[in-house]
């Protein structure tokens, strides 16, 4: 990379800041980590990331806020661990020397942003390609990646047409549940690892191979064998209830440290609706009568799940599943929608960066039959989160 890039300047800056900012005060890596994280330290490789001569990353605007408040003043890093002091503890010369520094780094971050959007500066290509090529539907070791989903139940086959194998029409993908997080995922797999064969697969006929290759299962534990399997063997505080013959027998319940349990539920709106005399109303709403009601998801919750794999340490299990298909498709599109995916994948770094399991418990909106992308850097959307 030139020395003159703007990526690299700003990388530059933010390990002068550490190194040479307070005179004769050694300030590490793991230092920076602490305090930009409080509570939960961020990575140390994620700050190596962005002091990285050769290929640094862009570091979040809300980071470099951060790094403006850390070292706008000594007082950051006395006492036992190194934290961020507020504006209000701050003196009027420490809050208009953090004013100066922010003003600074985020004039660099935009010339970094700008090096970054022109491909004859950007040395990986694109913005797009930038994109697809980080975030965890990237698999870098060039293995194979398995895609399991379950198939509809026997009976719910045979109101769908196309799907008897004897038929000429005969479609095989009509099999699978969860298709629109399918069909989503398995083009984003495909753009991201052009050089991965991705494999689909039926839950329940799984070959030996598929269970050594990055296994992402789709769709919840009632009928998806594969999340079911995976979740008995992954120690996630997380369980999902699916006991569809009660109502509100469907949620997923979460353990806390304390050894409490908190259970978090869709939102449903019944809807009335008017009936002819004589006329039943649809199956599951309600019965016979003058009048019934139908059920309209508004709110649902899903899982998004990442763990190193206990059937093959080197690769990857994942699990996206909601108490419905909608839930489904919003975990997956939190990390394949061009708006969010980014911001996302960025979130999921800084919090589990190094983790050897992590998840998160979020909310999927849905309006007027539009399923919304969840953006975990807004705090309404996560319910939970843990690692491991």
């Amino acid at each position: 990379m030139d020395s003159r890039d703007p990526r690299r300047l700003l990388a530059q800056r933010l390990r002068a800041l550490r190194e040479e900012r307070f005179e004769g005060m050694k300030i590490t890596q793991p230092d920076v980590a602490q305090a930009l994280g409080g509570t939960k330290p961020l990575s140390v490789p994620l700050i190596s990331s962005w002091e990285s001569q050769t290929n640094p990353r862009i570091p979040p605007l809300s980071r470099l806020e951060a790094y403006a408040l850390l070292f706008a003043t000594i007082r950051s890093f006395e006492g036992d661990k190194p934290r961020l002091l507020s504006l209000r503890e701050m003196s009027d010369e420490e809050r208009q020397e953090a004013a100066e520094l922010k003003q600074e780094l985020m004039g660099l971050r935009n010339e970094a942003l700008r090096a970054q959007a022109d491909p004859a500066a950007a040395d990986r290509g694109s913005a797009i390609e930038e994109s697809l090529s980080a975030g965890p539907w990237r698999f870098d070791d060039k293995h194979s990646v398995t895609i399991t989903c379950a198939q509809w139940p026997e009976h719910m086959l045979k109101r769908i047409p196309y799907t008897d194998i004897e038929d000429p029409d005969y479609i095989e993908l009509l099999n699978y549940s969860e298709l629109d997080a399918l069909f989503e995922l398995h083009g984003h797999l495909r753009a991201a690892n052009p050089a991965n064969r991705v494999n689909l697969r039926i839950a329940g006929r799984l070959a030996p191979d598929d269970y050594s290759s990055h296994l992402i299962s789709l769709g919840g534990v009632d009928w998806n064998t594969a999340t079911s399997s995976a979740l008995a063997w992954l120690p996630l505080p997380v369980e999902q209830i699916a006991d569809w013959s009660v109502p509100g027998g469907q949620y997923f319940e979460v353990t806390n440290d304390d050894g409490t349990k908190t259970q978090h539920r869709p939102v449903l709106d019944k809807v009335n609706t008017e009936l002819k005399p004589g006329e039943t109303g649809p199956e599951g709403a309600g019965g016979a009568g003058p009048s019934g009601y139908l059920e309209t998801l508004r709110e649902d919750v899903a899982l998004f799940a990442r763990a190193v794999s206990p059937f093959n340490r080197k690769r990857t299990v994942t699990i996206c599943n909601g108490m419905y298909g909608r839930g489904t498709y919003g975990a997956v599109r939190a990390l394949t929608d061009e708006l969010f995916r980014d911001r996302n994948a960025e979130y999921l770094e800084e919090r589990f960066s190094g983790s050897e399991a992590y998840c998160i418990l979020t909310r999927v909106v849905i309006v007027d039959g539009a399923t919304l992308t969840p953006d975990w850097t807004a705090d309404h959307y996560r319910l939970f989160e843990w690692s491991r």
